[in-house]
């Protein structure tokens, strides 16, 4: 059996998220921007020190399709230092796509530039790819844009669900296509994607996605001409074919919220042979997301309750959110400053609060849960305004209800 051909499989980058950021004073960045950079500081590091040969990143990039110069330097730099070791394959996503079709995606510059060792997806397509361990066949399809049919002559007019019927078939089609090219070559064969999978589990991605899915079926991809099947697109890895090839989201490198707290964070190794080839999810060392939960209404000594609640998490180093629920009265008695202490050893910390407020009926004191049906029935009618008459003559009505056989 030949070597195999190592890829390193990574995707949804995501630069520029800042959510539960603070400002570095000596970068001028969010502290959210350094962690993902930092991920990508591990795909690096875990190449060189495993001698990849192929690096295939499934698109998005950064936050935002303008992300700012700053950003922008640091993953060319990442990209570039990868590019001097192994080729690098970097597929558009939706965040890397702009507005206007004319107009340059964020990650173009590398083709602009003609920077040796880089290949970059933005339109569907394919080519052999030459590693130090031998060919690969490598086929690719970006984040479909549906508003690129509307500047069709034939879709002019069309609705949004016969956009998308069209949308679908041309995807279909062009995949079924590039499967037709892959079956001819003698090599393994790849095939990298940035779309929703039908099948597939969301994650908070969906609270950063831009424009409207189109859902891919899985049979579009399960075709035996590939020996493994690069996803991005969806934060959530997953491993959605059971038979060959393997069809797989990394998911993504960074949390972005607590949406994600219990969702590992990583990339694939892959060991490509044609007809053979492996994989495995490898984790990176994400920033962990802790969730302390302080249930003290019926506690003595509030403050304490919530002590003994962050003492019981390991919080160092994470972004931390206290969901504190009391009593009304306790907010004013709990000691705000030994909690914030006691969390000094997380990056990050935010204290909810839910008040649990008691309801107070005018003439019948502070516990409505004490009053009887015909006590509601009498307090709802005077809130509607019913004279004393009418009162009296609806409870005895409701009192003959409540007491029939």
């Amino acid at each position: 059996m030949p070597e195999p051909i190592r890829l390193l499989h990574f995707a949804d980058l995501h630069i520029g998220m800042e959510n539960y950021g603070r400002l570095d004073p000596q970068t001028g960045v969010s502290s959210r921007i350094g962690d993902f950079l930092a991920r990508l500081d591990e795909i690096v590091q875990y190449a060189f020190d495993h001698d990849a040969d192929l690096i295939l990143f499934a698109g998005d990039a950064f936050k935002t399709r303008d992300p700012d110069p700053t950003q922008q330097r640091e993953f060319a730099r990442r990209i570039k230092l990868l590019a001097g070791r192994m080729p690098v394959f970097l597929l558009v996503g939706n965040h890397d796509i702009p507005g206007i079709a004319a107009r340059a995606t964020s990650i173009d510059i590398f083709r602009a530039l003609e920077v040796p060792n880089i290949i970059v997806g933005r339109t569907g397509g394919s080519q052999v790819v030459q590693t130090k361990r031998g060919p690969l066949f490598l086929a690719w399809m970006p984040f479909p844009v549906r508003n690129r049919l509307m500047t069709q002559d034939e879709f002019k007019g069309a609705s949004v669900d016969e956009l998308d019927r069209a949308l679908e078939g041309k995807v279909i089609g062009l995949l079924q296509g590039l499967a037709e090219e892959a079956g001819s070559q003698p090599m393994p064969r790849v095939l990298a994607g940035h779309f929703s999978v039908g099948g597939a589990m969301f994650g908070s991605e969906r609270s950063v996605m831009l424009g409207r899915d189109l859902v891919v079926p899985q049979s579009a991809l399960a075709d035996p001409a590939w020996d493994y099947v690069a996803l991005g697109h969806i934060h959530k890895h997953q491993f959605l074919n059971s038979n060959r090839p393997p069809i797989v989201y990394p998911g993504s490198l960074e949390r972005i919220d607590f949406g994600e707290e219990a969702d590992p964070k990583g990339f694939c190794w892959v060991e490509l042979v044609q007809g053979a080839s492996t994989w495995r999810f490898m984790p990176v060392q994400a920033r962990p997301f802790r969730t302390v939960e302080a249930d003290v209404r019926r506690a003595p000594d509030p403050t304490a309750s919530v002590l003994a609640a962050i003492e019981a998490r390991d919080i160092a180093d994470a972004i931390v959110r206290v969901q504190i629920k009391l009593r009304e009265g306790q907010e004013a008695v709990l000691r705000q400053r030994e909690i914030e202490a006691a969390l000094g050893r997380a990056n990050l910390a935010v204290i909810n609060k839910e008040t649990e407020r008691e309801t107070r009926i005018v003439g019948l004191g502070a516990n409505p849960e004490s009053l009887t049906p015909l006590q509601w029935i009498e307090q709802y009618f005077a809130a509607k305004n019913k004279s004393p008459e009418q009162i009296e003559k609806l409870v005895r009505a409701a009192e003959s209800l409540l007491h029939a056989d």
